[in-house]
């Protein structure tokens, strides 16, 4: 029964970094799901039976269980198995030595399972859930983001601790009457070291990271702000020359009206009238820098042949700062634009409202296929995954900062996929 139950608590210990550390997605098929824990009870039974943890079944029954049981490309997940295996091992390694060392005595040279694993792998999961929470969670950054280099230095770092305190342990078990007390708490601490300069190794790994996220976030907001910038410019261009000309064309007029040409006048009329609204704002929101955006994105619309519709109005202007509404705006309103050029009919719907305590801003778009959303994040479609997936991260910075809340939903709206992001920004009196 121990053999089983060991198998589970590794099993446990799996899925856990999998699915919190790599961010991997569990098969939607739950007979693989099903075969993916039969395998770890028939691989339990196997040792039970046999009385021996055989490193093969342990190899075999880790990587079938875990390539069973999450998504992905079958090689990636043997190679991510195998890593699982061996750092687990190395982590329980550490463990199994201080429960031995600490609780026993010294060490005891059996490699039989006995009752001291079971706290064993308790320790290691400690460890592991201190790293997510302390880390990864407190960060929102994942093992899946950290650099291959990063990823084999740890590996080769626990290595060689493990080579190292291999070596200690056996020295310290055969001699263990030479020492007193003052051996026992240099083994305790020598191994918190070890296990410290591991997270420090993973801290320098998510600051670099972050360090690389900030420098692309600042990149994608220049951008955002030259793309504004140069549309204004341009719009700037075509009120001076239609001002340049403004004295021309009310000559014009003037002469037609002279010669009795109403109708001709007329025309002229219309088609100076027409000139006007191309450098004009076609959208009001109510708020004077919103409108800047909105406009923009309804002018990259056009040339795409997007449906672009704003609806409502703010009543007052929206309590954010210009680089903030920019950067939450214009990734909303950017992701719209790149998503609905790929549905069959591309439309963007904008709603605004104005409430007693509250400022709502609406915006849905037509998508090719449903979109994937996870703990109310989109998950970006693009292969360059790492590079596109902070567009959503800073629509979520931007709408903490100012208290606010935001809510991501896709649904079918008359036959088509529509995705939809609600956000709701307090009043200037209510911050």
């Amino acid at each position: 029964m121990i053999y089983i139950i060991d198998n589970i608590l590794n099993y446990i210990i799996y899925l856990f970094i999998s699915y919190f550390g790599f961010q991997l997605s569990p098969r939607k098929n739950r007979v693989f799901q099903g075969a993916s824990i039969l395998t770890v009870l028939i691989a339990g039974a196997f040792n039970a039976c046999s009385d021996t943890n055989s490193p093969f079944v342990y190899i075999v029954w880790s990587v079938l269980s875990i390539s069973l049981f999450f998504e992905g490309r079958l090689f990636w997940l043997t190679v991510l198995s195998a890593a699982f295996m061996y750092f687990t091992g190395i982590m329980d390694t550490f463990s199994v030595m201080l429960i031995q060392v600490i609780l026993i005595g010294g060490g005891i040279a059996d490699n039989t399972i006995t009752w001291w694993m079971e706290p064993a792998y308790l320790l290691s999961f400690l460890v592991y859930l201190l790293v997510y929470f302390r880390l990864l969670r407190k960060n929102e950054v994942y093992l899946c983001e950290i650099g291959m280099k990063y990823k084999l230095l740890i590996l080769i770092q626990g290595s060689i601790f493990q080579m190292f305190y291999n070596f200690v342990f056996v020295f310290f078990n055969e001699n263990s009457a030479m020492y007193g007390w003052d051996a026992y708490i240099t083994f305790f601490v020598s191994i918190a070291g070890a296990i410290y300069s591991l997270f420090l190794t993973l801290s320098l790994a998510i600051k670099n990271i972050l360090s690389d996220r900030q420098n692309r976030e600042l990149e994608a907001l220049m951008l955002m702000q030259r793309q504004q910038y140069d549309y204004q410019l341009q719009q700037s261009v075509k009120l001076r020359c239609f001002k340049h000309d403004l004295a021309n064309h009310i000559g014009a007029l003037r002469e037609l009206i002279n010669q009795k040409r109403a109708e001709d006048a007329k025309a002229y009329i219309d088609r100076i009238w027409q000139m006007q609204e191309d450098f004009d704002l076609k959208l009001r929101t109510g708020d004077s820098f919103l409108d800047v955006i909105v406009n923009y994105y309804l002018y990259l619309a056009e040339k795409e042949h997007i449906e672009f519709t704003v609806s409502g109005r703010l009543t007052e202007k929206i309590p954010l700062e210009m680089v903030d509404i920019t950067s939450l705006m214009g990734n909303v309103l950017q992701n719209a634009v790149e998503a609905a050029r790929k549905a069959a009919v591309p439309e963007i719907r904008v709603e605004l409202v104005t409430g007693r305590r509250e400022n709502f801003i609406a915006v849905s778009n037509s998508v090719c296929e449903e979109a994937d959303i996870k703990r109310n994040l989109l998950i970006s479609s693009k292969k360059d995954g790492e590079n596109h997936g902070f567009g959503m991260k800073n629509i979520a910075a931007a709408v903490r900062k100012y208290h606010g809340e935001y809510y991501m939903d896709s649904t079918a709206e008359n036959g088509k996929r529509i995705f939809k992001i609600s956000i709701s920004i307090p009043r200037g009196n209510e911050v």
